[in-house]
């Protein structure tokens, strides 16, 4: 395979599916107390969610470094494979930012411009997934980098995810509301329903956690009625409901998710236990 896909940690695919594709990652860093680890290190994860969940020592998140990706870049390049770099949303992280200065140091000692190239999903979680997916497929098929890219940044245009959320007491904390910060006060209790077009956007707040399930089942209707119909449901900390939501999902499609998958420690950080997400995006994005 000429391009290689790398990304970062948080897609949250199902690890035999990253294996598949042959996608390489670069992790996120999460600090609980004065302890700082790689996001793809955490073993322990009932214990973090533990932790959230009191809410006397909640975490806080960083980007990887340039050393972090120049680390995952340099063997890919020796080994003769071009680079497509695609991470989660400028708007929340600075993860793409670090991933554009490795490129520019790469760039000032003699690397040429096309061997790799840097995306920004504009995404994160089962968005940032399903356009890896796109990306995969390309590659696989053997398309060169800029052929590659181009297909991923058109599934990215296709693309459509909405996610409900406990609480926005999580986003609050941790400064990533971004346009739902309307909502922030005394709506700390209602369930927001959010989207993410490059930042955090407010779709539509319900009061009890059964009305916001059945709004996630219309908007899967909605997505498979606008062609989207290779899709995916992720959860944090909320198996049933996640499957729940799958079952309505295979009677809305009548196809199985690309994939299901729980979200990990740095955008369950921000987001908090109990959120549902599903997306979706017209399977011939993804060849």
């Amino acid at each position: 395979m000429p391009v290689t896909i790398v990304t970062d940690s948080t897609h949250y695919l199902p690890r035999e599916l990253v294996a598949q594709l042959g996608l390489r990652e670069v992790s996120l860093y999460v600090k609980l107390g004065e302890t700082l680890q790689r996001e793809s290190d955490m073993t322990d994860l009932p214990a973090f969610w533990e932790r959230m969940r009191s809410g006397a020592d909640l975490p806080t998140t960083s980007q990887p470094s340039i050393g972090d990706f120049l680390g995952c870049y340099e063997p890919l390049l020796q080994d003769g494979h071009d680079i497509l770099s695609i991470h989660l949303s400028a708007g929340i992280s600075g993860t793409y930012d670090s991933a554009l200065q490795a490129r520019a140091q790469l760039l000032e000692r003699g690397l040429e411009a096309e061997r790799i190239a840097v995306l920004d999903s504009r995404t994160v979680c089962g968005g940032l997934g399903l356009q890896l997916l796109a990306a995969a497929a390309w590659a696989r098929a053997g398309s060169p980098l800029q052929e590659v890219a181009a297909h991923a940044a058109a599934a990215r245009e296709r693309l459509r995810i909405w996610f409900v959320l406990d609480t926005l007491e999580y986003l609050r904390r941790g400064g990533r509301v971004g346009g739902a910060q309307a909502w922030i006060g005394g709506a700390l209790k209602i369930k927001p329903i959010l989207s993410l077009e490059s930042q955090i956007e407010p779709v539509e707040r319900v009061r009890t956690a059964g009305r916001a399930f059945e709004r996630m089942v219309d908007y899967m209707r909605t997505l498979h009625a606008d062609g989207a119909d290779a899709w995916c449901v992720q959860h944090i900390q909320a198996p049933e409901d996640a499957q729940r939501l799958v079952a309505r999902g295979i009677e809305i499609f009548g196809c199985e998710p690309r994939f299901v998958g729980e979200v990990g420690p740095v955008i369950g950080a921000h987001a908090g236990p109990g959120m549902i997400g599903v997306g979706g995006l017209p399977a011939d994005a993804l060849r």
